[in-house]
Order: C-alpha cells, then sequence, then structure tokens
C-alpha cells in the first residue's frame, strides 16, 4: 500500500502553519462536541440536523445532494432523526408529493443547550489556560483566522 506525500509548497514555515492550523482546528471541534451532549447521535445526523437548521426546510433529495450522498442513505438518516423526535416532516404546499423536513422544537431545544455547554467549556479553558495578555494577543490574530475562511 503506497500512501500519497502531502504537498509541499516549498516554504517550510508556511507548510509548518498549515498542518498545525488543521490539526488545531480539528482538535477544538472535537473538544467543543466532547463537552455538550451529542444524544448519541452520528456526524452525519449532526450534519443533516445542522443543514436543516440553516436552510430552514428541505426535501431528503435536498440533503442528500448536499451532503454528497445517496437520497436512500439520507432516508435512513431521516427516519432515525425521525424516531428520537428530532425532525419532522409535512407535505410541500407547493408540490404534494415531496415532504418538507423541519427540524422539531426538541431538537432546536437540543441545538440551544449544546452551544451553551460548549459556549461554557471554551470561556472556562479561556480564562483557566490563557493570561490576559496572552487572551489580547490571541484576540488580536483573529482577524487573520477569519481572513483565512474568507471565500
Amino acid at each position: 500500500m503506497t500512501t500519497t506525500p502531502a504537498p509541499q509548497s516549498g516554504h517550510g514555515d508556511t507548510d509548518t502553519l498549515a498542518r498545525e492550523l488543521r490539526s488545531l482546528f480539528g482538535a477544538y471541534r472535537r473538544r467543543l462536541w466532547e463537552h455538550s451532549d451529542t444524544a448519541d447521535l452520528t456526524p452525519s445526523q449532526i450534519s443533516a440536523i445542522l443543514r436543516l437548521e440553516e436552510k430552514g426546510q428541505a426535501t431528503v433529495s435536498d440533503l442528500a445532494r448536499a451532503e454528497g450522498m445517496r437520497p436512500q442513505s439520507m432516508g435512513a438518516i431521516i427516519a432515525a432523526l425521525e424516531t428520537v423526535g428530532m425532525i419532522t416532516h409535512q407535505p410541500d404546499p407547493q408540490d404534494g408529493r415531496k415532504m418538507l423536513l423541519s427540524l422539531t422544537p426538541k431538537c432546536q431545544d437540543w441545538l440551544t443547550l449544546g452551544r451553551a455547554q460548549r459556549m461554557d467549556w471554551l470561556l472556562r479553558r479561556i480564562e483557566d489556560r490563557l493570561r490576559p495578555e496572552e487572551q489580547k494577543k490571541v484576540l488580536a490574530a483573529l482577524p487573520l483566522l477569519h481572513r483565512l475562511m474568507e471565500t
């Protein structure tokens, strides 16, 4: 089995920065999710919920397309979410053959609580681990990090 080496730009510092940022952001994401109740949902189920939160309502086909999967696979994800009361569906008023999915109040409460738990953990972590002058340095770097994410 051969592995493809990571692309190298020829700029050691840039390569190191890119590698470290990717690793750090992934670790932060995982740690934040560890500090909230994921309700035993899979990453695919969480992704579907977040897409519905962003879009408001969508069909199974819309979600499947957005996630790059077959509608049948997304249908199984949605069925599981409906079973636990996170998603509901109703006929599309424009086309009664289609069903529009939306988040239930239970799911919206779960999202709100999870975000509050993650924010609480992060606030405590910042206060416990960074001195005020270090917090200011991180704050000063935020515009640069945001610029990296601009399209």
